[in-house]
């Protein structure tokens, strides 16, 4: 690894092997054959290690640039759908995102709805399947303040200190407004035979990636003053996201970033075809 100077580490490992020796029995040599290591933990650190950070402006500003683009405003308004730019055009305020209810859905009973505690931990057992049972699950989530962008799902499930499953899904960008969105997974299967019965526990956790529209803040700690960390609101609680990890400075996405170069993209090209 190299130190660059400015706290900022490469962390693109890899390793040689110089294989670049006679070979006993035929006299031949053998190429040098280089192999690459991650060394991060998950994809996540990964994907975060080069990202860049962009500049943060509000909806109101977001809704007042470009006003003569007609292509541009009327793209704006279909992701911002009916949202009062007056009433979330303090840009300090980082988005607040709230799971209110989870909802499992299956065929030949009723919809189990769940409400999130506050804390976002259920105790004891919160709710029964039957194995080899299909079913689907569907939030309610409330989004005020500002919009988030990349708001990402994930869900881990243990049984006795084993980890059996593991998914993660986008769900997408969504704007502030008065009435909480409905989302509905894909439908899943419940294992079934006589190793799958029993308890689970599972970790679900929404995330959100601060992305071109800043979707979260920078916030200063006690414990690190000299840097910054990027949280999210999870479960309405700020920096309660561990997605983020401390980073010098703050930075934007790339993967994202070209999403919505290539919408803006489409969008000039709409406004080519309207003054042909």
């Amino acid at each position: 690894m190299e130190n660059n100077g400015d706290n900022e580490t490469n962390r693109n490992c890899s390793t040689e092997q110089d294989q670049d020796t006679a070979s006993e029995s035929g006299g031949g040599r053998i190429s040098r054959q280089p192999s690459e290591a991650s060394c991060y933990a998950t994809e996540e650190d990964e994907e975060l290690a080069q990202i860049h950070l962009g500049p943060k402006w509000s909806i109101k500003e977001h809704l007042e640039k470009d006003k003569d683009d007609e292509s541009l405003r009327r793209w704006k308004e279909q992701l911002l759908g009916t949202v009062d730019a007056d009433a979330v055009q303090d840009s300090s305020r980082e988005p607040d995102v709230k799971i209110l209810s989870l909802t499992i859905i299956s065929n030949g009973r009723t919809d189990i709805v769940l409400p999130i505690p506050e804390s976002g931990n259920p105790r004891g057992l919160w709710f029964t399947l039957k194995e080899g049972s299909r079913y689907r699950l569907r939030f309610s989530i409330k989004v005020s303040d500002e919009i988030v962008c990349g708001l990402k799902y994930t869900n881990t499930v243990w049984k006795k200190g084993i980890r059996v499953y593991s998914s993660k899904q986008m769900l997408g960008t969504f704007s502030p407004q008065a009435e909480p969105y409905t989302h509905e997974m894909a439908e899943e299967t419940t294992p079934s035979g006589i190793f799958a019965r029993g308890s689970y526990s599972a970790r679900t956790k929404t995330m959100c990636l601060c992305t071109w529209i800043a979707a979260t803040r920078t916030t200063w700690t006690e414990n690190n003053p000299g840097m910054r960390f990027l949280g999210c609101s999870y479960y309405g609680h700020p920096d309660a996201c561990d997605y983020f990890k401390w980073v010098d400075p703050p930075l934007l996405h790339p993967r994202y970033k070209s999403v919505i170069n290539g919408l803006l993209r489409n969008a000039n090209r709409e406004a080519v075809l309207e003054k042909k």
